[in-house]
């Protein structure tokens, strides 16, 4: 089955480790691309490229000012992000009270021991 678009909506988008990276990066505050490139250490045609995507999917907004492009992220457009997986967290922690209430009753539960003697 072919892969689908990463430009095609959000959460293909963010499938790439690199735009979850630009994308936590620009939380902070609007930046400029050269500073994206510096802070993050990556080349700056593929930032350029990231963030085209995220733009394009609506996940950052851009300004410009004169030659320059200055990005920060979108929080109406990543809301629909974080309520997924939110799902997805109530649904551990439901998990992980299971497990802990599980070990918290093996642990009250009297321990047996095998009998060790040897019968006649």
């Amino acid at each position: 089955m072919a892969r689908a678009a990463t430009t095609s909506d959000a959460f293909n988008a963010v499938a790439e480790p690199r735009r979850r990276e630009i994308l936590v990066y620009l939380t902070v505050r609007e930046r400029a691309v050269g500073e994206i490139v510096a802070g993050l250490g990556l080349e700056q045609p593929s930032v350029s490229k990231h963030l085209r995507v995220l733009y394009n999917v609506g996940l950052v907004h851009m300004r410009r000012d004169g030659r320059h492009k200055f990005y920060r992220t979108n929080a109406e457009a990543i809301r629909p992000l974080h309520e997924w997986t939110a799902m997805f967290e109530r649904y551990w922690k439901h998990q992980l009270n299971r497990i802990k209430e599980r070990a918290e009753e093996k642990i009250k539960a009297p321990q047996t021991q095998p009998d060790t003697k040897e019968k006649p």
